[in-house]
């Protein structure tokens, strides 16, 4: 019979509630390995990290009843990625926080107040320190999917009966997704909603951050749209033509050509780098490791290992030797540590039977690192990987 796990974490001050994880954690069904560490060890690190992260980038700066993520280290100090990061963040800590639900909704609220100037049911990427919507107030396709996810939870969680229709918003959101941002001739997902039929360079091009197995099987069953099994066959195929045969790795950008799909070649949308291993496919291991633990997929499941096991080898099993830039073949351009390269590694780590001594190490790593003023991109990929880690990831 299952025990329901309540972990008491920390002293807090007289004014801030204690948080503790109520129910039994739910381990990646399909992971070969999980952290060594005491489940209670697990939560206590992972409800620290978020009461840090919460402290440091959820903001109130734009209107009442609203929240944001401050993404201090973005293009713009508010930004879809970051809203729907706290949106499922949000759901999946309401079985520890207590505020979690009035947090969910603050940002909701956010969301809603800033839809795409093209597809009302999409949000507006970007928005400046006066919450006012930038460079054309159109979207951006990950925002979108996770603020997507994130309703499906929360109609999980608390039902769509009441003041606000979760679920509705979820269908809607991934109707407009899948018919303004996904490839209709590819079926591999477009940067966003922007005008790119002016530009055919960049129609054909695609964000290996933005392939998101898991959240494709989801959107299918949650609209009954089989067009989404297509989507979720494309993205697969590409993954397997793109990596690179020996380490594994994808590039930030690809591009679809007469010939199959190939990396972009210098500066395509933010750096020179957009052809390499960079702020943008660090996210891969993370994305593909957790349709892998969670559903099993073979496709997903010999892509991330072998991710895994190049870095794993290259680094000698020491997670702080994890760079922050390679060319695919490997070859490392930036030594600085990252914790937005190094954290997805313990997901794709869960997938290799041989990497227990490798998964408890970067899982040590995770536990023993603060919230760096600044650094919310890194940050909040590290609070979702730690999420998965403890076993408190919520799916639908």
């Amino acid at each position: 019979m299952a025990v329901a796990l309540l972990v008491t974490v920390g002293a807090c001050s007289s004014d801030e509630p204690e948080l503790s994880f109520s129910g039994t954690p739910a381990a990646p069904p399909h992971a070969a390995i999980r952290p060594s560490a005491p489940q209670d060890d697990r939560d206590r690190a992972l409800i620290d990290f978020y009461r840090a992260w919460k402290d440091e980038y959820v903001h109130e700066d734009c209107g009442d009843g609203a929240y944001q993520i401050y993404s201090p280290d973005a293009a713009y100090p508010f930004v879809s990625e970051a809203q729907g990061y706290g949106l499922t963040i949000a759901a999946m800590m309401s079985r520890a926080d207590p505020d979690a639900r009035d947090l969910f909704d603050g940002l909701l609220t956010y969301v809603l107040d800033h839809p795409s100037t093209r597809t009302p049911d999409l949000m507006a990427a970007e928005q400046d320190g006066d919450c006012v919507d930038k460079a054309g107030g159109d979207s951006a396709t990950d925002g979108d999917m996770d603020i997507a996810y994130g309703l499906l939870l929360a109609d999980r969680l608390w039902g769509s009966d009441g003041d606000v229709d979760y679920r509705d918003l979820a269908v809607k959101r991934i109707r407009a997704v899948k018919a303004r941002t996904v490839n209709p001739s590819t079926d591999l997902m477009l940067l966003g909603d922007w005008d790119t039929t002016v530009d055919a360079q960049l129609y054909a091009t695609t964000r290996t951050s933005d392939w998101m197995p898991y959240y494709f099987r989801v959107f299918r069953d949650a609209t009954g749209d089989d067009a989404w099994s297509t989507v979720a066959d494309a993205h697969q195929r590409a993954v397997a033509d793109l990596r690179d045969p020996g380490t594994g790795l994808l590039p930030d950008f690809a591009r679809t050509t007469g010939d199959g799909i190939e990396p972009v070649r210098g500066k395509v949308l933010e750096t020179a780098n957009d052809g390499d291993y960079s702020f943008n496919a660090c996210r891969v291991p993370w994305r593909l490791g957790t349709d892998a633990v969670l559903t099993g997929d073979p496709s997903s499941t010999s892509a991330a290992r072998t991710i895994d096991a190049w870095f794993r080898s290259t680094t000698g099993g020491d997670p702080g030797r994890v760079g922050s830039g390679y060319r695919l073949d490997g070859t490392r351009e930036d030594a600085d540590a990252s914790n937005a390269f190094w954290a997805p590694l313990a997901v794709s780590a869960m997938t290799d039977p041989d990497g227990q001594r490798w998964l408890d190490a970067l899982w040590t790593k995770l536990a023993a690192n603060d919230v760096e003023r600044g650094n919310y991109y890194g940050d909040t990929i590290q609070l979702q990987v730690m999420l998965l880690l403890a076993g408190r990831y919520l799916t639908v």
